[in-house]
């Protein structure tokens, strides 16, 4: 089949280019159309209750995590002029495209009562010209005296003071975010310069905005980079200039196709799909090298070019196809997740992986073909010694200290599965940030002086036959318990709901009386409620039209059954959530929320932080079985290959130990299981199995070679494919280890870690490996016998170097007869 493969390349070369050139140019079109994600990824499936609770919330009552907050903490800013510049920002934000309404300070109103038309109305704390420092001391005075707002925009401990933004749904998701970002920063800059006091900025809009064009920054620097990096070697490798511009314009073709089909399939770029370019270009390097390698090597043997190119396809075809298949099938086992942000990236890179081998196996024999062919500079590579000797100390060790390689390995084990006890999964809403980061100092100011700005939502329904249960005294009773014991957790914001209007329209009621700020008696309700109908509302903070309905509308559905207490809450992780949620907030909430028979209460946690950290759990589940389905699909590609138990777990066991190690590592360093670290298995399991297979196919014709003697076969297969094992694996760390100058803490552990893996797994397949084949394999030719692993050409260097390596393996092999 690849010798019909191979002339049918050789002799369409032309169109298949020129085939290949359209496509680009209709990928590229779509690539100029890819977007940048401004979402946190949804990891937690529709289908799940809490999701689907979640969707059912946000219908009726909004979004919960469109708000910026912009903070403040400086005495100066309750000077006259400071207060008026304030007063300023909070208008210049008003007025930023995308902004829905701005609560702070300067623009508080308060609600006060209008007894001859017996309803409330609304008016400014602050008046539009403050004259004097004694003005505005007053009017400070009167706003200390609105409960409503205390704790929640102004810190009364500290003198903090908070601006909330509410953004638009429809700006907040889509890369008009940026420009809103940005116009608040500016209108923010004018502030500082005016005052020098410093701004703090937090916020799921604003955090992802940030997050998400760092992401766009971080895809271009590691793409040149790893492209920068990976040609360097190949360059010092080949010493053709040549070979690496036209290896990397036939990589820069895939990484357009990678960028297409993102936004062919409607994808955007994320933290993860943007690894995708760079991980092509280092995986695509090692194609090219191999590729270049067979070329040179056969234009040594023949001196002819086009038959050598010819002979690169036949026997180089099925050896790229498969170590290309490992891989691939390490990202598309992916699909088998419910997580999205794992689909996407799965498809992606698979289906791109895929198209590099046929792109590589297309374009590199036919471009060499027409360029000239190589000078003896450009072949000196194939007399490579530098790694011989370290080599010949492997085959040393495999030979005569098997007994300690086992037991190094068993240490090894055993290490690594106490680290994996270790392990632990945990997530944050502001992930990978690091800590000496503005965004996370900014954050902590607000957890400091606010408890934080992550929402986190609980809805009360009271199923009963009643009419508007909600305003029965009894249950405010009980919604007025459940909020003091929030506001009693230091990880909880003080609530706002319902009753925060009612409470604010009793104080007025009671012409402005901060020790009014409570629930009305039942003689009480009847007063207040007669006021507050049709009433604007003063602390919807922009969530409602200003026509009286808006709190209602955002915090209770119409029939007044189900209430809503919304909350911020600092950014725990998962672990403190999960323990916040189930065992300190539910466990209050079924005690106080008590079902009767007539009557039941049903109260629930919901929100965008309880679904995304709830969303950490899925996403290592489903890792894990996309894991295992890669492990099985690999397993049985191998078995198809070699047909033979032994030599499948044989093969196995190293890379499983290199992946236990690193799981170890994790352990003992504190690095959390989460998306980006735990993907570091599944890459790394394909590509390092690439090694298994390469070894075992130059064993597997060594042993047919040399009479089904292991020994030497071993030797063979150490000193001959060891040097294309760790060239390889020194271009994949090169390419990866780039990720550890990412920004993101997920991005660093992904590079460092599958930069270690790749190592470890390079020495388990070159040590442990042939040490279990000396021990197990017991090998027999059977009649007529033709396994596909046969056609797989392992070879990296050529005859020059074996006849060298074959005195050496005599050396090696009679010092070994002679011990036994």
């Amino acid at each position: 089949m690849w010798n019909r493969i191979a002339r049918f390349i050789i002799q369409y070369r032309l169109p298949l280019i020129i085939v290949i050139g359209l496509l680009t140019v209709v990928m590229g079109y779509y690539a100029s159309r890819v977007e940048m994600s401004y979402d946190f990824a949804r990891t937690v499936p529709l289908s799940d209750p809490d999701m689907i609770y979640f969707n059912k919330f946000k219908e009726q009552f909004g979004e919960d995590g469109n708000v910026i907050a912009v903070g403040v903490k400086d005495s100066n800013v309750y000077k006259l002029k400071n207060f008026e510049a304030f007063r300023t920002l909070s208008a210049d934000i008003k007025k930023i495209e995308g902004v829905n309404e701005v609560l702070s300070l300067p623009v508080m109103k308060m609600i006060v009562k209008d007894t001859a038309a017996q309803r409330f109305t609304l008016l400014p704390v602050f008046s539009e010209k403050l004259s004097s420092q004694a003005d505005l001391d007053t009017a400070l005075a009167v706003a200390r005296n609105q409960k409503v707002y205390m704790d929640r925009i102004v810190n009364t401990r500290n003198g903090a003071a908070m601006m909330l933004v509410w953004v638009q749904k429809e700006v907040m998701n889509s890369s008009r975010r940026e420009a809103l970002a940005q116009s608040l920063q500016d209108a923010g800059k004018r502030f500082v310069d005016n005052t020098g006091i410093e701004l703090h900025y937090a916020g799921l809009p604003f955090i992802r905005t940030l997050v998400a064009n760092e992401v766009k920054r971080e895809m271009a620097f590691f793409l040149y980079a790893s492209a920068i990096v990976t040609g360097l070697i190949m360059f010092l490798f080949f010493r053709s200039f040549r070979a690496v511009l036209f290896s990397m314009i036939i990589i820069g073709i895939v990484v357009v196709w990678t960028l297409g089909t993102l936004s062919l399939f409607g994808f955007k770029i994320t933290l993860l799909s943007g690894l995708i370019p760079p991980v092509i270009v280092t995986i695509g390097i090692t194609n090219a090298i191999y590729l270049l390698n067979k070329y040179h090597l056969e234009f040594v043997k023949t001196n002819n070019k086009l038959e050598a190119i010819t002979t690169v396809v036949q026997k180089m075809g099925l050896a790229t196809f498969l170590t290309n298949l490992t891989v691939a099938i390490g990202f598309l086992t992916l699909l088998s997740t419910d997580i999205l942000i794992l689909r996407e990236f799965g498809i992606v890179a698979g289906i791109n992986i895929m198209v590099l081998f046929l792109v590589s196996l297309v374009m590199i024999p036919s471009v060499f073909s027409w360029l000239p062919t190589p000078s003896e500079k450009h072949l000196r590579h194939l007399n490579f010694r530098i790694m011989g000797d370290f080599l010949k100390g492997i085959d040393a060790v495999v030979h005569r200290r098997r007994p300690l390689v086992y037991m190094v390995s068993m240490a090894l084990a055993i290490f690594s599965a106490y680290g994996m006890m270790q392990l632990r999964s945990v997530s944050y809403m502001v992930d990978d940030i690091p800590e000496e980061s503005q965004i996370k100092k900014d954050l902590h100011f607000f957890e400091a002086n606010f408890t934080g700005v992550m929402p986190l939502e609980i809805v009360v329904e009271f199923k009963t036959k009643k009419r508007r249960p909600v305003l029965d005294v009894k249950n405010l009773q009980k919604l007025e318990e459940f909020e003091n014991f929030l506001d009693s957790l230091p990880e909880v914001s003080r609530p706002v709901s319902v009753l925060s209007l009612i409470k604010a329209s009793k104080q007025a009621f009671y012409n402005g009386n901060p020790d009014r700020y409570a629930l009305p008696s039942k003689s009480e309700g009847a007063f207040i409620l007669r006021y507050m109908k049709g009433q604007v509302d003063p602390s919807a903070g922009g969530q409602g039209s200003g026509d009286g309905k808006g709190l209602f509308k955002s915090f209770v559905d119409s029939t007044f059954t189900k209430v809503r207490m919304s909350s911020q809450i600092a950014d725990v992780g998962s672990i403190r959530m999960d323990s916040l949620v189930h065992d300190v907030i539910e466990p209050r909430m079924r005690a106080i929320f008590v079902s009767t028979e007539k009557d039941s209460v049903v109260a629930t946690v919901t929100g965008s932080t309880k679904i995304f950290i709830k969303g950490n759990k899925f996403l290592v589940d489903n890792l894990r079985e996309s894991l295992l389905l890669a492990f099985i699909l690999i397993t049985l590609s191998m078995a198809i290959m070699f047909a033979n138990v032994r030599m499948i777990v044989i093969s196995l066991v190293p890379n499983l130990l290199a992946l236990m190690i690193t799981a170890g590592l994790m352990g003992y360093f504190n690095i959390p299981l989460k998306a980006s670290t735990a993907l570091i298995f599944s890459i790394t399991f394909g590509i390092s199995v690439d090694n298994s297979i390469r070894f075992l196919a130059k064993y597997r014709q060594e042993i047919l070679a040399n009479n089904f003697f292991i020994p030497v076969a071993v030797t063979d297969a150490i000193l001959e494919t060891g040097k294309s094992i760790m060239y390889t694996s020194i271009v994949l760390f090169a390419g990866f280890i780039i990720f550890t100058f990412s920004s993101f803490g997920g991005t660093i552990a992904l590079g460092l870690l599958t930069s270690v893996t790749l190592i470890i797994s390079m020495f388990t397949n070159l040590i442990l490996l042939p040490a279990l084949i000396l021990t197990f394999d017991r090998p027999k030719k059977k009649k007529g016998e033709h396994l596909p692993i046969d056609d797989f050409d392992a070879s990296f260097y050529g005859e020059s170097e074996d006849e060298e390596i074959d005195l050496n393996k005599i050396q090696i092999h009679n010092r070994h007869s002679a011990a036994e």
